[in-house]
């Protein structure tokens, strides 16, 4: 005889998988819904932290910014005053002017170069002797200077000497020279003597003046030397010197473009701000996705726990209904005795 089969507690078992799969599903979409929010949350803190620098005016310009639909920045800009720009272009126009006198500097450059060459090359002329024979050369000089005045002088002498007869005349001889067993000195004019021992006097000076004349010309050869170096550095300072103006006038140029570019400057500083929020952006968006994962995990952990218990459930169920046709609680050999079929390959 079949056991008598307990239609409650087989109602109960439905009842309660599916009282656990519908709250799993409640619980999974409660969580759902909250990561939802979390990710909105984060998305909007990213956009109010997004960098938006805005328009600023000042009395010497004024700053702009375009942006696309989706409020990426895509240009950027500013404008000076009128006034402002005015003077800019001024200055603008004089540093034309000032570069084109930078080309008649290079004309006088060229030609400082030419003279400065020249005394270099004159200068190498005079230090190419020696002092010993540039004192050589001045002395032959001189002597050129002196020889026909002396040969006049001697001329004069000895016609002097002839008319009075005293042209045989010698005096002063020496039996003794200045050293032991030297020769004597010899017997001479006493004119004539003066004569010679003056021009010899006159050469000794020469001679001395020679030696300081062949160092004073090197010494004015280093010095056109010398003199051709700074010239050419001189030649090279007149470009420098035509530059300057031209670059004052650039860098106030410069400095009053500044003025108007001021206003684009303080708007970039508003701006940059703004996004020295972005790592703390990134952090809340991070914490946010992070959350909400967590959320959309545990509510897919809690979903298939719920199921895989209403499953377990069900199928706890069907084995008893088919437990009660087999008329028998055992799994072996389990028959329905209306059919004769054997059941237990179901359960």
């Amino acid at each position: 005889m079949a056991d008598t089969i307990d239609y409650t507690g087989l109602l109960g078992a439905g009842v309660s998988a599916l009282g656990t799969g519908i709250a799993a599903n409640q619980v999974t979409g409660a969580q759902n819904s909250l990561a939802q929010q979390q990710l909105a949350l984060g998305q909007q803190a990213a956009n109010a932290a997004q960098f938006r620098p805005v328009g600023v005016t000042s009395r010497f310009g004024t700053s702009g910014f375009q942006y696309d639909q989706g409020g990426n920045l895509i240009g950027a800009g500013y404008q000076v005053a009128p006034d402002v720009a005015a003077m800019r272009e001024g200055l603008m126009g004089y540093a034309g002017q000032n570069l084109a006198n930078v080309g008649g500097a290079q004309g006088l450059q060229q030609q400082a170069m030419g003279g400065a060459n020249s005394l270099f090359n004159l200068g190498q002329q005079y230090v190419a002797q020696s002092p010993q024979a540039a004192a050589q050369t001045w002395m032959g000089q001189q002597q050129q200077l002196l020889n026909p005045g002396r040969e006049q002088q001697l001329a004069q002498l000895q016609n002097q000497q002839f008319q009075q007869g005293r042209g045989g005349l010698a005096v002063g001889a020496t039996n003794q020279g200045y050293t032991q067993g030297g020769q004597g000195l010899a017997a001479t004019n006493p004119q004539m003597a003066a004569y010679y021992n003056a021009m010899a006097q006159q050469d000794a000076s020469l001679a001395a003046q020679a030696q300081q004349q062949g160092q004073a010309q090197t010494t004015f050869g280093q010095g056109l030397m010398t003199g051709g170096l700074g010239l050419a550095s001189s030649g090279y300072g007149l470009q420098n010197a035509a530059l300057q103006p031209y670059n004052t006038a650039l860098a106030s140029t410069a400095a009053t473009e500044a003025l108007g570019q001021n206003a684009f400057d303080l708007s970039t500083a508003l701006g940059a701000k703004q996004a020295t929020a972005g790592g703390n952006v990134a952090q809340i968006l991070n914490s946010a996705a992070n959350q909400a994962a967590g959320t959309q995990q545990a509510g897919i952990n809690a979903q298939n726990a719920a199921t895989t218990g209403a499953i377990a459930g069900g199928t706890d169920a069907v084995t008893a209904l088919l437990r009660s046709w087999a008329g028998t609680p055992t799994t072996q050999g389990i028959t329905n005795t209306a059919t004769g079929t054997d059941l237990s390959m179901f359960y």
